[in-house]
């Protein structure tokens, strides 16, 4: 069954050509296949993300996207250098450290997308 496929996160937007200069120019993601104005998907590490046109962009009040980094610091660093603002929640159970949530070994931060589509980062 299903198992032992691949699964790809599908990130609903409005305009392709902003969604695309923020996940290949600020995210650092690598363009891999685009059908027409309509899609573009994206590689991160051994997985893929659809971007994609939408009435319906930034509708998800959860995390839509996750990528696992080593040190969730210098992650936010290099963002926040490249233009991403972080978003902070009451997060009962975790203790926030400037832009980075922690809970024992667990590190994580939160932002958005152009269309606000949340994702965010986690490491140990």
């Amino acid at each position: 069954m299903l198992g032992n496929k691949d699964a790809v996160a599908n990130v609903a937007l409005r305009d392709l050509d902003v969604a695309t200069n923020f996940y290949k120019n600020t995210l650092g993601l690598a363009p891999v296949h685009e059908e027409g104005n309509e899609a573009v998907v994206f590689r991160s590490g051994t997985s893929e993300i659809n971007v994609y046109r939408s009435v319906y962009p930034g509708t998800n009040k959860a995390t839509a996207v996750t990528c696992n980094v080593d040190n969730v610091k210098e992650e936010v660093a290099a963002l926040k250098s490249k233009g991403v603002v972080f978003e902070h929640y009451d997060m009962p159970g975790m203790t926030r450290d400037g832009d980075v949530y922690v809970s024992g070994d667990l590190k994580v931060a939160w932002f958005k997308d152009p269309d606000g589509n949340i994702l965010n980062v986690p490491g140990r």
